[in-house]
């Protein structure tokens, strides 16, 4: 399996609080439905392919449906959020590592986990590091004193 990962960033937010959050992704939905009119023209035109459920996201993609679950056997809190590819083209994890640094301090690093054929891992490799390292930014800058 291959992995991209993010570079470390710090979140100024004690771990239970960001595992809480990122354990129940119908939080953003609330969220964003909250605050649609402050996003960017490019995202309000893309949130209709965006769907966050009690314990999934699912994501309509160019390749098709694109549905990710928590996997609660990988799920280990308040350390580790694993996201499951439950429909995808290929199989597909996206994990959240949570380090305690301090009581209101923590630091996060994501990576993205693919199976995919030796083709087209030069085809995909830069956008899925770039993936890897623009969830992990997204991560630190979450509101999560308003989710």
């Amino acid at each position: 399996m291959d992995t991209y990962k993010s570079d470390a960033q710090r979140i100024n937010h004690n771990i239970g609080t960001i595992f809480q959050k990122l354990s129940n992704p119908a939080i953003f939905q609330q969220h964003i439905e909250q605050n649609k009119d402050r996003l960017p023209d490019e995202a309000r035109a893309n949130l209709d392919k965006v769907v966050f459920g009690p314990d999934s996201i699912s994501i309509e993609s160019p390749m098709g449906p694109l549905k990710l679950a928590i996997d609660p056997e990988q799920t280990q809190e308040p350390g580790r959020i694993v996201f499951t590819a439950a429909q995808a083209p290929v199989k597909f994890n996206m994990v959240i590592e949570l380090s305690p640094v301090s009581e209101t301090e923590t630091d996060s690093v994501a990576s993205l986990q693919l199976d995919l054929p030796f083709f087209l891992r030069g085809m995909v490799g830069k956008q899925l590091e770039e993936g890897a390292r623009k969830f992990g930014q997204m991560l630190a800058m979450l509101p999560y004193d308003n989710l």
